[in-house]
């Protein structure tokens, strides 16, 4: 969507990687001038998917442009409005999807029925936005959220030398031989 919406261009955003601009755009504007349809509400399953939400956006900015009489690259006056819609829709999709995981592994008796803890990494993770929507779902679910401080949420090294500090730090899987290891580069 940031590539889409040419976020590079924009003034407050040059520098920006695309999910930070997103999220930073959408702090001023409006999520409720553009409503998108949620992705998978009519499937009973944990999965997520962004692709039907990404074509609704795409038809959403095509729809903007002719309106405004601009060209694709040219930034919309309404991107703002744009970006919190999107950032909106993404984290309610990421909420309900979660919900329908915790209710399933809570269920199934997957999780421990007290002290279950919902992780979450990667570059979703560094959302203020998304991590405030899981941890109001976390605390109303009884869940303790657990997530890597924002500026280790950007890169998958990162994320997993973080995994392996966490786990050295509790003793838990920690390798101390490598013997009879064999390292294969892909």
């Amino acid at each position: 969507v940031a590539r889409r919406l040419s976020l590079r261009k924009h003034p407050e955003c040059q520098s920006m990687a695309g999910g930070k601009a997103i999220e930073h755009l959408a702090q001023s504007g409006n999520q409720e001038l553009l409503t998108f349809r949620l992705p998978m509400q009519y499937y009973r399953n944990c999965d997520f998917s962004f692709s039907g939400l990404q074509n609704l956006v795409n038809n959403a900015i095509v729809q903007k442009e002719k309106e405004e009489g601009i060209q694709e690259g040219e930034i919309l006056s309404c991107v703002k409005d744009v970006a919190a819609a999107v950032q909106h829709a993404v984290t309610v999709h990421i909420i309900q999807r979660t919900y329908r995981a915790m209710l399933f592994c809570t269920k199934n008796s997957i999780l421990p029925s007290k002290n279950a803890t919902l992780v979450v990494s990667g570059g979703v993770a560094s959302n203020q936005y998304i991590r405030k929507g899981l941890q109001n779902l976390a605390d109303a679910n009884d869940f303790a959220l657990l997530c890597p401080p924002p500026r280790l949420c950007t890169d998958n090294g990162v994320m997993i030398a973080w995994n392996g500090i966490e786990r050295l730090r509790a003793g838990l899987g920690v390798l101390h031989s490598t013997d009879g290891i064999r390292y294969e580069p892909r």
